[in-house]
């Protein structure tokens, strides 16, 4: 299969056979970098935020890449659920951090890594040529151009203590940019899925698959704003003096734990912008695709991104894109935070 050229925004939001924008490059920014100083310090133009999709490999199917992703993640999703129950006992009080990564307060648990493990196994069973890059290790090249970038438990915090906001995230990557991907909301059973030039969707508990479509607010001063902090104490203090100065010009700010499903959330309209620094290519890959397919506008640090320079993930929709970053940039907001 071979991607579709970028479209313009216009072209994009009013295509009476995908109205979605399925495919939609004014979902990206795609190769410009964050701190482009045409992108920090003016407010971009719906030009600059058009950019043509990726190319993918004629022996490439997205379709399938997303249909084996929602395979795996639903059974990903339900391992976990079954874990945690034999795990945390009646009151939740038997999980416990296996181990920690990049601090004291960066959990890691049995329970994801169960989960990788799985994952990395059914993928690499259904296509041993792929390569992966997984949040708990998993680490292989690719020799058939597809690398598989896996989240097994995105909020992990949120797992540990029963906050029904965590997730199963993965994503399709081909030439660094997302071509398809599943994030599933394990404690709420709700699934999106993606795949190029084939829109975005949303399945909530035994439903049928449903479009998933942006809000269409135009003022930041009246949007819903999703972010993040880091584990790192030292980068935790900038990004809480970004939220000081970025506060008082939106609506409201939500911080839920989870980026796939932050990201996600502003493809379904629970939010309309989402950002965060310093995340990892694990943490945004699938939610990428999934938040273009719906036709939002996208930064992303680049899909092997560590998180150790501090760029900056942001997702938007449409509508307010333009006017949200030049809000940020205002609040320092598109500047790197380093750990």
């Amino acid at each position: 299969m071979r991607a579709r050229g970028g479209v313009g925004m216009m072209e994009t939001m009013t295509s009476p056979k995908n109205p979605t924008g399925p495919g939609s490059s004014f979902a990206a920014l795609v190769g410009s970098s964050y701190n482009d100083p045409e992108l920090c310090g003016e407010v971009p133009s719906l030009e600059t935020m058009s950019a043509a999709a990726p190319e993918v490999p004629e022996d490439v199917d997205a379709v399938e890449l997303r249909d084996l992703a929602v395979r795996v993640a639903g059974q990903a999703a339900a391992l976990i659920r079954t874990r945690r129950a034999e795990l945390a006992g009646p009151q939740g009080a038997g999980l416990h951090a296996h181990h920690t990564k990049s601090s004291a307060v960066d959990p890691v648990t049995e329970v994801d890594e169960a989960s990788e493990s799985f994952i990395t196994g059914e993928l690499l069973a259904a296509r041993p040529f792929d390569g992966l890059l997984g949040e708990e290790g998993a680490a292989r090249e690719s020799s058939s151009g597809v690398t598989w970038v896996v989240d097994p438990i995105d909020g992990t915090v949120n797992f540990l203590y029963g906050v029904p906001d965590y997730a199963v995230s993965i994503g399709a990557v081909v030439d660094g940019e997302p071509v398809a991907g599943c994030v599933v909301n394990v404690a709420q059973d709700v699934t999106y899925a993606a795949a190029l030039g084939h829109g975005a969707t949303v399945v909530r508990g035994g439903s049928s698959p449903q479009p998933v479509h942006p809000r269409t607010e135009t003022d930041p001063a009246l949007s819903l704003v999703a972010t993040g902090f880091g584990y790192e104490a030292s980068r935790r203090r900038a990004q809480a003096e970004v939220l000081v100065r970025l506060l008082p010009q939106v609506r409201d700010i939500r911080r839920i734990g989870a980026a796939a499903l932050d990201i996600c959330r502003v493809a379904d309209g629970s939010v309309d912008v989402y950002y965060e620094h310093g995340i990892k290519a694990w943490d945004c890959a699938a939610g990428t695709i999934i938040a273009r397919e719906a036709g939002c506008a996208v930064v992303h640090p680049g899909m092997e991104a560590d998180g150790k320079d501090g760029a900056i993930f942001f997702a938007a929709q449409p509508s307010v894109a333009p006017a949200a970053w030049a809000t940020l940039s205002e609040a320092k907001g598109t500047d790197k935070i380093p750990a």
